[in-house]
């Protein structure tokens, strides 16, 4: 009997810390360097204790990739005993964690698939929630992948953040240079396309933002069935529960999750950041 594909992911993926145990995962974690001081994602600093010190940070955190022996030294031990490995990972276009993860799986005598989800924080845990669920079912890595590649399709992101100033210190907002003129009292909403941020719309209320995701939402849901909700938020609670009962009032779906997002997403956002992630089958 083949064995059953095992998951690895990276901490970006912004699901909870009992889902990920009940789900059976690895994850690598990235780091975070605040003044100096270095911490694995999720494991050294929690989402809450990080936003206090980036708030009050000299100079701008940086994020890092985990090594390329990280990744190395999971593969090698998860795939020892025959099993195939299969790795889904945060967008290329923001971190070097794929390509790091895809070096490794060259050197692994483990039979290791890596593949770039396209998304980061919930959007990637849909993808790893879906894999996890047919590698239990007994699927292949191709059957998994296939699926994967109709989940990737049919996601969503639109991130809001309240300042612009963590996205261009952290130079991670790539097109979103658009958004720089007159940045008074506005608040920029963007989606990731190709898995690189860009500019979708200008709000000036947080009202608006949230008449614009569910709008958003019930144009890309029509005819559609939607598998999962999700919230990611930076210090944002009250308005992330605004949009989720918006959301809820139009679809009617009711496993809505709202979750602090990880430092390293948190760290190019800054407080008060809010992203909605929603997928369907056709």
């Amino acid at each position: 009997m083949d064995k059953q594909v095992k998951i690895v992911t990276d901490s970006t993926l912004d699901l909870s810390k009992e889902e990920i145990k009940d789900l059976g995962i690895t994850i690598v974690p990235l780091s975070v360097t605040v003044d100096g001081n270095s911490y694995l994602d999720g494991v050294d600093i929690t989402s809450s204790e990080f936003v206090k010190l980036l708030v009050n940070s000299k100079e701008v955190p940086q994020s890092s990739q985990p090594s390329t022996g990280s990744f190395l030294e999971v593969y090698d031990e998860l795939g020892k005993d025959g099993s195939p490995v299969l790795s889904i990972h945060m967008t290329n276009g923001m971190s070097g964690t794929y390509a790091s993860a895809k070096t490794a799986s060259d050197m692994s005598d483990s039979d290791v698939t890596v593949i770039d989800s396209g998304f980061i924080s919930v959007a990637l845990g849909f993808q790893v929630r879906e894999a996890v669920n047919l590698a239990r079912e007994g699927k292949s890595v191709k059957e998994i992948c296939d699926r994967l590649d109709k989940v990737r399709k049919n996601s969503s992101l639109y991130i809001m953040v309240d300042t612009l100033e963590y996205l261009v210190k952290g130079g991670r907002i790539g097109r979103g240079r658009a958004f720089l003129g007159s940045l008074l009292k506005i608040k920029p909403i963007a989606s990731l396309e190709d898995g690189v941020y860009t500019p979708a719309a200008k709000v000036r209320t947080h009202l608006q933002m949230i008449k614009y995701m569910k709008n958003k939402f019930e144009e890309e849901a029509s005819g559609k069935v939607v598998k999962g909700i999700g919230i990611a938020q930076v210090e944002a609670y009250d308005l992330a529960n605004q949009v989720k009962k918006a959301l809820k009032e139009v679809s009617g779906f009711e496993d809505i999750s709202i979750i602090e997002t990880t430092p390293i997403v948190s760290t190019h956002t800054g407080p008060g950041a809010l992203a909605l992630m929603y997928y369907f089958d056709e």
